[in-house]
């Protein structure tokens, strides 16, 4: 008898040495299968889409903005994340012949201002301090919340601008400029105050990658429609409009992005292709070696749009709750709304010193017609005092 069991022992311990690699193998598949469901490692998406230019002969900058704001729209990006900064209103300009309408194709095929447009910072706002406050959050407490980039180190955020740049710098409304070094400063404040997880940068200008070669911060991947010393072409002129519509690189970008849906497994590396010399004139670059992840494993939906991470299960989970544990919970709600005291409405608003201030007093100033009546009072005065015929003594 103590043989068989010493057997059974002996046995059962071999069986238990044979799955231990299997055992393991399995685990490690788990985990692989874990690593790659949250790969990119963010749980929300951010973009801040920049048009730095006026004027109607720059109608192309605006329709390159607004066509990227419709596809991070399409693809899953609501406005509440999106930071729309445009110096000029195509739409509404006086030479515009389609009004409340921007066209990005020829013979007017595509509107991408549509009907649902949300402008967070137009006109004088796009400024190079506005921008710069956008992105570091330093902005005054009463800026409301539309116009914030609420992102977190959480967050994949799309930077996209265009205008005219140069040699370093890029130019907002011909009136000043944001250099290469202040923007990679302005970058690294907001990895420094965790507010971003991985970020896009995607410049169509001149001479555009000298825009990103001050980067320092990590996690940043940079996208350019021309490198130093070359110009960034326009595209697709319309003789009834009377301007170019867009510029070349953010055409066939844009092209691109509309073979995208959210389930798209596109990378980066397709999207570095999408512009060759021979389409642009101009050499496109990138630039990835800040980033941490191999180009080919990043989504193009990693930043263009805003796909939740979801694991399809076949199991029943039961949310049945514990009677007693909600009875008990329920018990302490009402004890605690019994020991609070009841609020006035006006007590819960934040305004509720400025309603209840005293107005302020107002300087005096005469009313309208004492100037006047007061010269009348010095002319009876002075007919009383000297009659007409002294007035030849004054005139």
């Amino acid at each position: 008898m103590a043989d068989t069991c010493f057997l059974g022992q002996g046995f059962s311990t071999l069986v238990g040495l044979l799955l231990l690699p299997f055992g393991s193998l399995a685990a490690s598949q788990i985990e692989d299968q874990a690593e790659q469901f949250f790969r990119s490692g963010h749980t929300n998406n951010w973009a801040v889409l920049v048009c730095t230019s006026r004027f109607w002969f720059n109608y192309r900058h605006v329709a390159n903005t607004l066509s990227v704001y419709r596809s991070v729209k399409r693809l899953g990006i609501p406005d509440s994340h999106i930071v729309l900064m445009l110096a000029d209103d195509m739409a509404c300009n006086p030479r515009n012949p389609k009004p409340a309408t921007v066209f990005s194709h020829k013979n007017m095929e595509l509107n991408v201002y549509g009907d649902d447009v949300e402008v967070d910072y137009r006109s004088y706002e796009v400024t190079v301090e506005n921008f710069l406050r956008v992105l570091t959050g330093r902005i005054p407490s009463s800026t409301p919340r539309s116009k914030r980039l609420l992102s977190d180190d959480r967050s994949n955020i799309l930077i996209y601008m265009t205008g005219h740049g140069g040699n370093g710098f890029l130019k907002f409304q011909d009136s000043e400029e944001i250099t290469n070094i202040e923007l990679a400063d302005a970058f690294e404040q907001m990895w420094q105050k965790r507010r971003y997880n991985e970020l896009l940068f995607i410049i169509d200008t001149c001479q555009g990658a000298s825009m990103y070669e001050r980067f320092y911060s990590p996690n940043i991947m940079a996208l350019a429609s021309s490198q130093v010393g070359e110009d960034s072409l326009s595209h697709q002129p319309d003789p009834a409009i009377g301007v170019h519509l867009m510029d070349r690189y953010t055409f066939y970008v844009l092209e691109f992005l509309e073979e995208i849906n959210p389930a798209s497994q596109t990378n980066m590396n397709d999207l570095f292709q999408v512009c060759p010399k021979s389409l642009c004139v101009s050499t496109p670059g990138h630039r990835t070696d800040l980033f941490q992840r191999d180009p080919k494993n990043v989504l193009i939906t990693d930043f263009f749009g805003s796909v939740r991470k979801v694991e399809i299960t076949t199991e029943t989970i039961s949310l049945q709750p514990d009677s007693g544990i909600m009875e008990s919970s329920y018990k302490k709600d009402l004890m605690d709304e019994e020991l609070m005291e009841p609020l006035k409405y006006a007590e819960q608003l934040p305004v509720a010193q400025i309603i209840h201030q005293k107005p302020k007093l107002k300087d005096w100033h005469p009313p309208g017609g004492f100037i006047l009546g007061l010269w009348a009072l010095i002319i009876m005065v002075f007919f009383k005092t000297y009659g007409i015929k002294h007035m030849k003594f004054i005139f």
